[in-house]
């Protein structure tokens, strides 16, 4: 570890390689918590490059839990985090809106970490079980067509690294990261960051990464997700050539909302929210829900417009196909909480 720790501090960035192989010596026991900490803030101080976050997400995929079978054409919508927007759960709400239009979505998520509510917190207030195994969760997934990866039951390799991290208390490479971790093979992916200067880095990460198709972006006042209360930048990449583009919520069709009518609260309340939304409800949350599906429609290549993702993802909701999705997760964790 030191030899790559003498590298980055003195402004050198690591090679994809060598980012394998220094995060191999990361979760090794003889690596100590000292080294991980030096490590990662190094990093930091230094800058991330694209080749460094995808040698870290390399090997973590390949120390996660993998499902017992390859499923194709899965996608994933996600935010990092981190832009204290205090939003509700956005992109787990339109995970359901887009599993709704026949995309298969592997939602990976986890405990609250910069909100109020991360989308393991509001989903377990729902009734929808955290630990289904491998097996359970390829079973949901191909019967279901969206199922929850809790993080840190997929990454149990993670748990002494996120000491480490707590224990620093400051953004690392790992507040970039959770999105890319998914340990199905995704073809498709909706990535929203709350650093707009990192959109084409993003881009490329993913590309590295296998995705054929893939929207990042940052939204109306730098939210992680898509916002309505303005001008919402993004880059699309498709077959590895990127795009880059700015979206107003008036250009497909909906309203403009403050940023603060989205606001969320605990995981009852978020999970209300949820609910009413997947139920029909009309206002500021629907239609967030609506451009983000939208989008994540439009990434996934269903859509050939965002407009007519919009579309879409608005057919998803009102013939109750998305709220038909949660159910489903919900009654299947039911029956393995009884074990039936």
């Amino acid at each position: 570890m030191r030899q790559f720790l003498n590298k980055i501090t003195s402004n050198q960035s690591l090679s994809l390689e060598e980012m394998e192989v220094a995060t191999r010596q990361m979760f090794s026991e003889e690596t100590t918590d000292t080294e991980i900490g030096a490590f990662l803030t190094g990093l930091k101080l230094k800058g991330e490059t694209a080749d460094e976050i995808t040698g870290l997400v390399n090997v973590i995929r390949e120390k996660s839990l993998t499902l017992p079978k390859e499923l194709t054409g899965v996608m994933d919508n996600c935010g990092t985090g981190g832009d204290g927007s205090q939003s509700f759960n956005i992109s787990t709400t339109s995970a359901f809106v887009i599993a709704g239009t026949g995309i298969t979505v592997a939602k990976h998520g986890n405990r609250s970490i910069s909100s109020k509510t991360g989308s393991a917190d509001v989903l377990e207030n729902l009734g929808v079980s955290l630990t289904l195994n491998p097996e359970q969760t390829h079973e949901v997934l191909k019967e279901n067509g969206i199922s929850f990866l809790f993080a840190p039951n997929v990454h149990p390799a993670l748990k002494r690294v996120m000491k480490v991290r707590r224990d620093l208390g400051v953004p690392t490479i790992f507040n970039l990261i959770g999105p890319l971790t998914n340990p199905v093979a995704l073809t498709t992916q909706l990535l929203g960051i709350y650093r707009r200067d990192m959109l084409d880095q993003m881009a490329s990460v993913l590309h590295k990464l296998g995705r054929k198709r893939a929207i990042i972006l940052n939204g109306a006042g730098h939210m992680d997700e898509a916002s309505l209360a303005g001008e919402n930048h993004l880059v699309l990449i498709e077959k590895g050539e990127l795009m880059q583009f700015t979206l107003h919520p008036e250009e497909v069709g909906l309203p403009v909302y403050d940023n603060e009518a989205i606001k969320g609260g605990d995981s009852k309340e978020n999970a209300a929210i949820l609910r009413n939304v997947l139920k029909g409800e009309k206002g500021a949350h629907r239609d967030t829900v609506l451009l983000n599906a939208g989008l994540g429609i439009f990434a996934n290549g269903k859509a050939a417009t965002v407009q007519e993702g919009v579309h879409l993802a608005k057919e998803s909701i009102d013939s109750g196909a998305a709220l038909a999705k949660l159910n489903y997760l919900i009654e299947y964790s039911s029956k393995v909480k009884q074990g039936v």
